[in-house]
């Protein structure tokens, strides 16, 4: 007896262009696209509790009842938006030299992404990343542990221990920003003017370990950076961990260590990444066809139908 595939989610389904297009309602006006990047707008204007199916709508011009022919719920919504905020990764991640290189510009891009758009913080994480985008960044970070001893369970958790990193200093980031927003200053502005009073209010006898700390200077803007730090001394931990454990133990196969070590010599040269560089894209291109094709799929049974 055949097994049937369990039915996606529809939000999934919208990520993976495998949910159909609605044959009823206003044409060419609305469209998926359109209503996510209406709600990225917003969410960027006014916070992720600033989105709505209405508020959408009405940027759109629609009533709310129009949406949701397109996105059944705001859940579904949230997840696109992710998803569309996220974009591909930049190929700079699998062109740095080394696992280490690897993972800081992954750490460093994720960042960035966090800093354009601070609502994402906002959206719950749900476990194991299900939608195209969110893969593709998981598997840019799989990818520079590639030539590692590690496993794939310790792989996912070396990349799951930089993302906790990365998304800690884009809630600090964000805290600062909205601070600042809220004195009508800068985020280094507002540094200096608590750096200026805490010597009034900071002593040695109260705060013995502190005093000694601010006097030094690490609370004003020369003080070392804290998400350069923590983030050098997680991949120092990893490092370590490599280090510490035998070649090849865990899921990967075991091969001649000679062989692998020129395997990645090969690998780092640069008209072999140019070719890596044009599968991956050849690749994103056939998945795009593909998904174009299940649409016109779709299309022809709904015509079939009627």
């Amino acid at each position: 007896m055949a097994q049937h595939e369990p039915e996606l989610p529809h939000g999934i389904a919208l990520a993976w262009g495998l949910a159909a297009n609605p044959q009823r309602g206003p044409k060419r006006e609305m469209s998926v696209e359109r209503i996510v990047d209406s709600a990225i707008e917003i969410a960027d204007e006014g916070g992720i509790g600033a989105v709505s199916m209405s508020a959408v709508a009405a940027r759109l011009g629609f009533t709310p009842m129009s949406l949701y022919r397109y996105v059944s719920a705001k859940d579904d919504l949230l997840l696109l938006m992710v998803e569309q905020a996220q974009g591909v990764p930049p190929e700079s991640i699998r062109e740095a030299e080394g696992w280490r290189a690897g993972l800081t510009v992954f750490a460093r891009e994720a960042l960035a992404l966090f800093v354009r758009h601070p609502w994402v913080l906002d959206v719950p994480v749900l476990g194991v990343a299900y939608t195209p985008n969110s893969l593709a960044w998981a598997d840019s970070a799989l990818e520079a542990l590639r030539d590692t001893p590690l496993d794939y369970a310790e792989r996912l958790a070396a990349m799951l221990a930089i993302n906790a990193q990365v998304r800690f200093e884009g809630m600090v980031g964000r805290g600062y920003a909205a601070a600042a927003a809220a004195a009508g200053t800068e985020a280094q502005e507002l540094d200096a003017q608590i750096v200026a009073w805490l010597p009034q209010l900071v002593t040695p006898e109260q705060f013995p370990q502190v005093h000694p700390a601010m006097e030094s200077g690490v609370f004003g803007p020369d003080g070392a950076g804290p998400f350069g730090f923590g983030l050098e001394r997680l991949l120092d931990g990893i490092e370590a961990y490599i280090a510490a454990r035998p070649h090849g133990a865990g899921a990967r196969p075991s091969v001649d260590v000679e062989a692998e070590q020129l395997a990645a010599v090969v690998a780092r040269d640069a008209k072999v990444r140019e070719a890596a560089k044009a599968v991956r894209e050849a690749e994103r291109a056939l998945r795009d066809a593909r998904k174009r094709q299940r649409e016109q799929e779709r299309a022809a049974r709904e015509r079939a139908r009627r």
